[in-house]
């Protein structure tokens, strides 16, 4: 599958009392060229494909300006609570508490699901484990497993590596993978975790360590990394992230990916929105490594 990487996690960079958007253009100059303008902040797992729509989208609506950044799916759904934004991005559901304080201010969240995305475990190619269960997972990230021997691999010890917490892809991962989607299950990461800023920082330290496991949203998984199969269960068929095996619903990392606008949105929040559940922005989707929700 062919993946476009674009690198950077924050694109609006402020200078000069303004903000760079995705076009390159300064806030300050947009207000006065352009009588549309989105900003649009959340999960990192989906800003590159956030980014690529924007472009995308400018170039056959040159009247509308897409502001586009990262943060995790914490900060993209706090900035919509906080009504300083358009749309927010998330790789997990908005929970209970964040709806609360959000009708709290005045804030009615809309949720649309945008594309779906598999979380691939993923390890050095030198390290010969190519398949593990969910809860032999949950035992090495919660460090009840610590070496690789344990599972037949070499006696080294196994290094953590994990997303930030403000991150929707670890919220999702300590959910469904520590705790099996048991949610009176206690059960934290490791204190030993090596918390991350951004996908890419784990796909690197991946590369480096033979020693090193590692979570990444199926979109940022590359050649070089070699993916974890993964069983449900005990005896259960051990099943590789790919966009046949999530449409099947057979790999048990699977997920929505969102995106949240205060109220049912209109004008042009509303004609982008549209726009991105059309066959070309789906097929964006489908070359950044995701799976489309609507058929290219």
């Amino acid at each position: 599958m062919q993946k476009f990487i674009l690198a950077g996690f924050v694109f609006l960079i402020w200078m000069n009392g303004g903000c760079i958007n995705s076009s390159g253009r300064n806030d300050q100059d947009i207000s006065s060229s352009t009588d549309k303008y989105i900003e649009n902040k959340g999960s990192d797992t989906i800003v590159n494909l956030a980014l690529a729509w924007a472009e995308e989208y400018q170039k056959s609506n040159q009247d509308t300006r897409v502001s586009v950044t990262g943060g995790g799916s914490g900060t993209g759904i706090a900035a919509l609570i906080n009504g300083t934004v358009d749309i927010a991005n998330a790789s997990r559901r908005m929970k209970s508490e964040e709806y609360e304080n959000a009708e709290a201010n005045g804030i009615e969240p809309h949720e649309f699901i945008i594309a779906k995305d598999a979380i691939a475990v993923i390890v050095n190619h030198a390290n010969p484990i190519d398949k593990l269960t969910l809860e032999q997972i949950s035992d090495i990230y919660s460090g009840k497993i610590r070496n690789w021997s344990v599972l037949g691999g070499e006696d080294l010890p196994i290094v953590l590596l994990s997303r930030e917490t403000n991150s929707g892809t670890h919220v999702y991962f300590l959910e469904e993978v520590l705790r099996l989607g048991d949610k009176n299950n206690p059960t934290l990461f490791s204190r030993d975790t090596l918390l991350l800023p951004s996908s890419e920082g784990i796909s690197s330290e991946i590369r480096l360590n033979p020693n090193a496991i590692g979570y990444d949203g199926l979109g940022y998984v590359t050649p070089d990394l070699k993916v974890i199969a993964i069983a449900k269960d005990p005896g259960a068929a051990y099943i590789l992230p790919t966009p046949e095996t999530v449409i099947g619903n057979t790999y048990p990392i699977a997920r929505d990916l969102y995106m949240y606008t205060n109220g049912a949105p209109s004008g042009a929040v509303e004609e982008y929105i549209n726009w991105i559940f059309t066959p070309d922005a789906q097929n964006i989707v489908s070359e950044l490594g995701f799976i489309p929700i609507v058929n290219p």
